[in-house]
């Protein structure tokens, strides 16, 4: 066996970071579009259980006559499965919780939800006012 052979056999430093310089290309390319669609669907997500969560407690008004008194109690009547995570924060006790108006007439302590985490989505508005 010629001796060129033997020194063969592995790869060269050149090669090794020629290959690891297009890796790193790829993944400074790929890497932002991937956070970016992250985000876009916790963002998505925030909204459907916000709405799952404001359909539930109208519902819960129109058939008791009175706003919950948490979230849980929702959960308990069948109005929710289960008292969704915010994906935000992904904790359930999160959430915050408004009264209802003292001028409604309506007793109970929940009529709106809104999310606890810090920081605005990508339109600009803050996630507490969503």
């Amino acid at each position: 066996m010629p001796a060129y052979r033997a020194r063969r056999r592995g790869f060269t430093l050149i090669e090794l970071l020629v290959v690891m310089a297009i890796i790193g290309l790829l993944v400074s390319i790929a890497a932002p579009r991937y956070f970016h669609s992250v985000e876009r669907a916790r963002e998505s997500s925030l909204q459907t259980s916000l709405n799952v969560m404001r359909d539930a407690i109208d519902k819960y008004l129109a058939d008791q006559g009175h706003y919950p008194k948490s979230l849980d109690e929702l959960a308990e009547r069948r109005y929710l499965r289960s008292v969704p995570e915010d994906p935000m924060t992904s904790r359930r006790d999160s959430w915050v919780l408004l009264p209802p108006a003292p001028e409604s007439g309506f007793g109970g302590e929940v009529a709106d939800v809104r999310s606890g985490a810090a920081g605005r989505g990508r339109d600009g508005r803050l996630y507490a006012d969503w």
